[in-house]
């Protein structure tokens, strides 16, 4: 059963504190191994990546056949069934449109001394994008990683996806074919994280790796960054349902379902003004899970992780809500446009009884990659930012170093940094002979 909490009890923040501090997923201690495999790749490139693609993929690779070549994409991209591709061209089409608009523009302008400023926005060269394999297959993944890179205008995109036993998700290629990617390979895990950091004899390294992964992926991002950037390290999925008792339980329960699917250590939680109705969607999750396909998994996050919270009022669901800081936030409420403006923290917020979380993972627009375990406190979701970066851009005329250069001067001898003032002081003496 999923804790139920109300606000009321005496207890209700220690019982809070409890749940905002449960530890959602077991940390194996696999940093060591990674350790290891990243200095394998980085000391012998392609051969410690083929080996380990034939230990941990049973599959046995060749230099030459690490990456898929076009006429194998094409083939794989044949086999999707027409619906199939109907679909993901629409999400591919929704979401390259809603990254379109978050291109930041240049900046520049004169001030007051004379001095001309400003900023440039430019992409990176090159990005690498994880995509898990075997069981859990994403192509919605792909397009949400890949379309905002391309909509940077980054240059050149690789992806690396595992294929173990040479089983391939044509879904995958085929997003990978709609959203531009340029380079596709199937290897993965920790050595292909590596890879990509790196460099091999045949995989070029890249300036940025985005993309999910299992806690060998997570424990490698974490090693290569600083050698390249990464978007997160995310935790398990989660999601916060705002009901008042005007809602379809059942429509509730399901929401909650879809992210207690993803994984055992998923976390659902409603907050309701209403004890009956909270009850009422607990029971439409217990029948629902009697034939949902991924019961067991769904069953372990909800029975270990899911809660119910009765509160007195929304208000205070809000509070609450910004505690949480959840990954997706759903509000099922009768002014859901009101409570909305109200959020200050959380990755995605779903506005109205009819915009299902589920909509978010695939044919919205806004990225699904989201802030977890609390971090939309600080940060945000994936996006066209996560591949530029902005370089700022200084012009002094001698006017303008005549106003301002003397202050300068006064700072770096403040600082004890003797040239740093005689650079400027330099042309400031030029001024005035």
């Amino acid at each position: 059963m999923p804790q139920f909490l109300n606000t009321s009890d005496a207890d209700f923040a220690d019982k809070f504190d409890a749940l905002l501090g449960a530890k959602r997923e077991d940390s194996p201690d696999v940093d060591t191994v990674v350790a290891e495999i990243i200095e394998d790749v980085r000391t012998r490139g392609d051969q410690a990546v083929l080996e380990l693609t034939q230990k941990f993929d049973r599959l046995t690779l060749t230099p030459q056949t690490m990456r898929f070549s076009s006429d194998e994409i094409d083939a794989e991209c044949a086999k999707v069934a027409q619906d199939d591709r109907a679909a993901l061209t629409l999400a591919a089409e929704r979401i390259h449109a809603y990254h379109a608009r978050q291109l930041p523009r240049d900046e520049q302008w004169t001030d007051e001394a004379g001095a001309t400023l400003g900023w440039r926005w430019t992409p990176v060269s090159a990005a690498g994008l994880y995509v898990p394999g075997g069981l859990a297959t994403y192509p919605s993944s792909v397009l949400m990683n890949a379309i905002p890179a391309k909509v940077a205008g980054v240059g050149r995109l690789a992806i690396c996806v595992p294929t173990p036993d040479g089983d391939v998700n044509p879904l995958v290629l085929l997003a990978a074919k709609l959203s531009g990617v340029d380079e596709i390979y199937r290897v993965g895990g920790a050595q292909a994280i590596a890879a990509m950091a790196y460099g091999t004899e045949t995989i070029a390294p890249v300036d940025k790796i985005t993309g999910p992964g299992n806690a060998f992926v997570a424990a490698a991002k974490r090693r290569v960054f600083g050698k390249v950037g990464i978007d997160m390290i995310a935790g398990p999925s989660e999601i916060l349902v705002i009901a008042d008792a005007g809602q379809n339980p059942d429509w509730i329960a399901t929401d909650l379902l879809s992210q207690a699917e993803h994984d055992e250590s998923a976390q659902s939680i409603l907050i309701t003004d209403s004890a009956s109705f909270g009850a009422d969607v607990a029971a439409s999750v217990a029948r629902q899970l009697e034939t949902l396909e991924r019961t067991k998994i769904a069953t372990k996050s909800w029975e270990d992780f899911g809660a119910v919270i009765v509160v007195q009022d929304m208000d205070e669901a809000v509070t609450l809500s910004d505690r949480i800081a959840p990954e997706h936030l759903e509000l099922c409420v009768a002014d859901a446009d009101r409570l909305a403006e109200k959020i200050t923290h959380a990755g995605a917020i779903f506005i109205g009884s009819w915009t299902p979380e589920a909509i978010g993972d695939y044919i919205g627009g806004p990225n699904h990659v989201l802030p977890t375990a609390r971090s939309a406190r600080f940060s945000s979701g994936l996006s066209v930012m996560d591949f530029v970066k902005r370089t700022t851009l200084a012009k002094m005329t001698p006017e303008a170093l005549k106003a301002i250069g003397p202050d300068a001067v006064q700072l770096a001898n403040s600082e004890s940094l003797e040239a740093h003032g005689l650079s400027v002081k330099a042309r400031l003496d030029a001024l005035n002979e």
